[in-house]
């Protein structure tokens, strides 16, 4: 079972590494397969060209700084955490042809977010 919510009640800009805009606009829990997709709206991407490498470290900071606290303030279960980052929002699962999008996982493991390579 698939499970978005819009979870944008307050859209608050988040405090990331690279210092760009970032904004939650989606999050996508799949109970079945214990993974909570949190997507990440980041304009700079586009505007400002911003690289892989100039937003690196927003991904860890994001997963532990917001996704962990998240699931553990809501009660909701996951194993694994994917951050993703687009400089548009998408509907989820769709291919939108000149979206810029990046993507990282992490296993939960003793509370901690552990970066898992695609």
């Amino acid at each position: 079972m698939l499970l978005s919510s819009a979870v944008m009640a307050e859209q608050a800009v988040l405090d990331v590494p690279s210092g760009q805009e970032v904004m939650l606009f989606d999050l996508v829990l799949e109970p079945e397969t214990k993974v909570a997709r949190f997507r990440f709206l980041a304009p700079s991407i586009g505007t400002a060209g911003l690289s892989f490498t100039d937003m690196e470290r927003d991904f860890p900071h994001l997963c532990s700084a917001y996704a962990l606290p998240a699931l553990e303030a809501n009660g909701w279960e996951a194993e694994k955490i994917v951050i993703s980052l687009s400089d548009r929002e998408t509907p989820f699962g769709e291919t939108v042809p000149n979206v810029i999008q990046f993507f990282e996982a992490f296993a939960i493991e003793e509370a901690t977010c552990l970066w898992e390579p695609f």
